[in-house]
């Protein structure tokens, strides 16, 4: 089946919407952190360990999954669910900013029929086209695949994210009409940079081919600002149907949730508490801190006692430090658990204060922890 939003509620003194995603895989509960796992995997963690964290909605890469294994093998298994045994819904995304990023010459690989672009495994040359794209979302069988959209850089002419809106649009509709895939819904995307006006007409022009949900994209490609994506945001927001969801897509600092939120967004997804997570760091209500640190060696306390993770009932920082500067994979593993936990609670938090009508509160309260009073991470 398709999804379908229900709206319960705007917070009385923002834009910020509490609803219900009812889905193949069960009904859920927006705002939303969608967790990415691009290879049919979220890095390191298993099924039955997102489900503990409460995860909903998770994200695959058709590029990725294009190369390898290939869309019809995992056609062949029964569809990304099965193949990666998850049964709770997936969203696909086009492959688009993977691709733009691998096209070189923008001018002669970019053209009205798709992009040029060479594998970034072997080099090999490749062209996708929004037509391709699609059929190969279809083959994946994810719960919600993305259109095929142009992802420019932030440092882009007007001139440019004019040409490149009005592209997305055609490639929008040309994705639609050989979207075949009944039990799969698809969403269109709102480009147009920081520009008021081509926020503007591109969400108007999105939402006349009628679609199950939207995006907002271009706010997470290389070298955006927060009160840019900001603007793309409030541009975007008056112009997208109340009755179907909202998708911020590639962002995951937890102030730009909030923040997102606070906006009117209703769904998130980023890459980001795994891989700093990699790196050692990990999300708590005071600011991100690195558990490599030297402070943490004799520190047998939780990253945080207030969180309900498996890593923060059972591990300390001192433990997980030691796994790291081991080069032990589980250090990694265990602050993955932590971060996504760390985000999904975030939201369960701000459908709270959505309910309670007090999430400008919220918010002050939050940035004053995590940033301190003179807005200076703390850690």
């Amino acid at each position: 089946m398709k999804i379908k939003y229900d709206l319960l509620k705007v917070e009385k003194n923002t834009k910020a919407r509490r609803g219900k995603l009812s889905t193949n895989y069960g009904i859920y509960d927006t705002p939303m952190f969608m967790p990415v796992g691009t290879l049919a995997n979220v890095k390191t963690l298993t099924p039955e360990e997102l489900k503990e964290m409460r995860s909903g909605i998770i994200l695959s890469n058709t590029y990725h999954l294009w190369l390898r294994p290939g869309e019809d093998i995992v056609a062949s298994a029964g569809g990304l669910h099965k193949f990666m045994h998850y049964d709770g819904p997936i969203l696909t995304d086009s492959g688009g900013f993977q691709v733009f990023s691998l096209a070189k010459n923008k001018k002669k690989d970019i053209i009205e029929e798709g992009v040029h672009f060479k594998s970034h495994l072997d080099g090999k040359k490749l062209f996708l086209t929004p037509e391709l794209s699609i059929q190969i979302q279809n083959k994946l069988d994810s719960d919600i695949a993305m259109s095929f959209d142009e992802c420019p850089p932030a440092s882009a002419s007007y001139e440019y994210l004019k040409n490149s809106v009005e592209r997305t649009i055609r490639w929008a509709k040309r994705g639609k009409d050989v979207h075949s895939n009944p039990n799969q819904s698809l969403f269109g995307i709102v480009q147009g940079g920081a520009h008021e006006d081509l926020r503007k007409f591109s969400a108007i022009e999105t939402v006349k081919l009628d679609f199950d949900g939207y995006s907002i994209g271009g706010v997470a490609n290389d070298g955006e600002s927060k009160e840019d994506m900001y603007k793309a945001i409030d541009y975007s927001i008056p112009y997208l149907p109340e009755h179907k969801p909202r998708y911020l897509m590639g962002v995951g600092e937890p102030i730009d949730l909030i923040e997102g939120v606070i906006r009117g967004v209703d769904l998130f997804d980023c890459v980001l508490p795994t891989r700093i997570a990699r790196h050692g760091n990990a999300f708590t209500k005071f600011g991100k801190i690195n558990i490599r640190n030297a402070k943490y060696k004799e520190d047998f306390s939780p990253i945080e006692k207030s969180c309900d993770c498996y890593t923060c009932k059972n591990y300390s920082k001192s433990y997980i430090r030691h796994l790291l500067v081991c080069d032990e994979s589980l250090g990694g593993r265990l602050l993955s658990i932590h971060n996504i936990r760390f985000l999904i609670r975030l939201t369960e938090d701000l459908r709270r204060a959505i309910e309670e009508d007090n999430i400008l509160d919220y918010r002050k309260q939050f940035i004053e922890n995590y940033m301190g009073k003179n807005g200076n991470p703390l850690n």
